[in-house]
């Protein structure tokens, strides 16, 4: 076999995708300038949609956690309301759900938002002191007492405002002394205070309503059946179960289709970016390009290093978004007023899914300047030379 018809070997590609790589390299940083603000501008974008994703992915992990306050198993709501606070069930309802073979306990909350002054995200909960919900509230300071003008403060809630057994809170404007400190394990509780129902419904001028009815179903029972069985028989209602959360309202299903307007938003204008960014490379360097050409690199090698360097880019763009985001999901929190009720959370797949959205913006922004850099003629290269 002809040795100048064989393949290349390994040695020979592996020497050639690193000089590619040391080229790449070495035209990003002769660039500095130019490289750092397209990477600025996809860090911006990537970094919004780390954001949006990480205070969605919150605003899920509050909504499973409405379902089990009091670790119960399901949540029964008003069915056709967006919002589960303005969520309205008679309390008599509940005899009727404690009657079901299924269920071994029932208990009515009305949930209060904005009764807080001080902690305007902060949520009151207004429960009967002796049903489940109350029971579970494990008071680390001072003791368990509903009783009318007085209140039980979350953990979190009652350092944030630095509450202990004695103090003095207002709720809707009325005063209530602290008589106990509580741990829930739920965040949004934590981050809230109880008073008894009757209280509740003075304040909120609802005597005789609920927000929610907490179910507690019992040994063996599956939630699955128990689930449709509650269904068919409490029509009107929506019954909310483990693993279901997004069915509660719309919010999280609002800020998920935010999260893809400011992708696609990414993407268009990233791109562009990446796009001119690249594009300006390729006609400032038509001699570095003829001289590539003329040295034996094939039209495809010369397209790989302008889409390299559009992908580089990116992905450093893509790697400050990331630090962005983290932090900007807990100013972005902090900003709607929703830190007592959400935690923005950082996953792994938010993680990978921004990181493709950067690799995606070098994809699309580099294919242009690639094209153009393997079509223009020879000749036209050459030409002031």
């Amino acid at each position: 076999m002809d040795p100048a018809a064989r393949p290349p070997g390994r040695g020979v590609v592996t020497l050639a995708l690193t000089g590619m790589t040391a080229l790449i390299a070495v035209n990003l940083v002769r660039h500095k300038a130019r490289t750092l603000a397209t990477a600025i501008g996809i860090a911006l974008g990537v970094g919004m949609i780390v954001a949006l994703l990480s205070v969605g992915e919150g605003l899920s992990d509050a909504a499973e956690e409405l379902v089990h306050l009091g670790q119960a198993d399901l949540g029964i709501f008003q069915a056709g309301v967006q919002d589960p606070t303005a969520s309205v069930l008679p309390v008599s309802l509940t005899r009727r759900v404690d009657s079901r073979p299924e269920v071994a306990g029932a208990s009515p909350l009305m949930l209060m938002v904005g009764a807080v002054k001080q902690s305007a995200g902060a949520i009151v909960f207004g429960l009967r002191p002796h049903d489940f919900v109350a029971r579970r509230l494990v008071i680390t300071a001072g003791a368990r007492d509903l009783a009318p003008g007085n209140v039980l403060v979350g953990d979190h809630l009652a350092g944030q405002l630095h509450l202990h057994p004695g103090s003095r809170m207002r709720i809707k404007g009325r005063p209530f002394e602290v008589t106990g400190i509580y741990h829930s394990g739920v965040f949004f509780q934590d981050a809230g205070a109880a008073i008894s129902l009757a209280t509740a419904q003075r304040l909120e001028r609802r005597p005789g309503d609920a927000t929610t009815i907490a179910v507690q179903l019992g040994n063996g029972v599956d939630h699955g059946s128990a689930e449709a069985a509650l269904r068919k028989s409490l029509p009107g209602t929506n019954i909310i179960g483990a693993g279901d959360p997004s069915r509660i309202g719309a919010n999280g299903e609002l800020i998920h289709k935010a999260v893809d307007v400011v992708a696609a938003l990414a993407l268009i204008v990233g791109g562009l970016g990446v796009s001119n960014t690249m594009a300006m490379s390729v006609l400032e360097r038509e001699r570095e390009l003829a001289l590539l050409n003329a040295v034996g690199w094939r039209r495809w090698r010369i397209g790989w290093l302008v889409l390299g360097e559009g992908l580089v880019t990116s992905l450093i763009g893509a790697a400050i978004g990331l630090l962005i985001g983290v932090v900007g999901a807990g100013l972005l929190n902090d900003a709607l007023g929703a830190a007592a009720v959400v935690s923005p959370a950082v996953s792994a797949s938010t993680i990978l899914e921004a990181l493709l959205i950067g690799l995606a913006i070098g994809v699309c922004g580099g294919l242009y300047p690639a094209w153009r850099g393997v079509t223009v003629p020879p000749n036209r290269l050459l030409g002031d030379m």
